[in-house]
């Protein structure tokens, strides 16, 4: 394993972590793909200008993945164990959008190997466009390779 696995020593309420992605059509695509999900309203721009989005728009789920990078690379970061994701969204996300995805500890408690996170992202005008809290365990008691 390339990184050292994280701990809760490594950890503190209140610490933040993000990262940024800037959802391109092609990202569009490639999930439709990965997911099967064709909805018209992600693919069919004149039917997607006719609905209230008023063009075409990502999918809520590949805006919503950027938590996985989050969560297992910067807070906690590697050896994170996902347990749960609330979410709500709250925009739109369109292809061109440059997000910023958080992440803020909450709760700690490692007596019980629970880590609680509010997550939010964040488009470029700096509006939120989905917020939820990740129920998070890290990795232990690995055994010898």
């Amino acid at each position: 394993m390339a990184d050292r696995l994280a701990s809760f020593a490594d950890l503190a309420v209140g610490q933040r972590a993000s990262l940024e992605r800037t959802i391109s059509a092609d990202d569009v695509d490639i999930f439709r793909e990965l997911s099967g999900d064709a909805n018209p309203l992600h693919e069919d721009g004149e039917l997607a200008r006719r609905s209230f989005f008023g063009g075409p728009i990502a999918h809520g789920m590949l805006t919503a993945s950027m938590f996985s990078t989050l969560i297992g690379m910067l807070l906690p970061g590697t050896g994170a164990i996902y347990r749960a994701q609330s979410l709500e969204f709250l925009r739109p996300v369109r292809p061109g959008d440059a997000l910023r995805a958080w992440g803020e500890i909450r709760t700690l408690d490692a007596a019980a190997n629970r880590i609680e996170i509010d997550t939010w992202i964040e488009n470029q005008h700096g509006q939120r466009v989905l917020a939820g809290r990740a129920v998070v365990s890290l990795l232990r008691g690995l055994k010898p390779a």
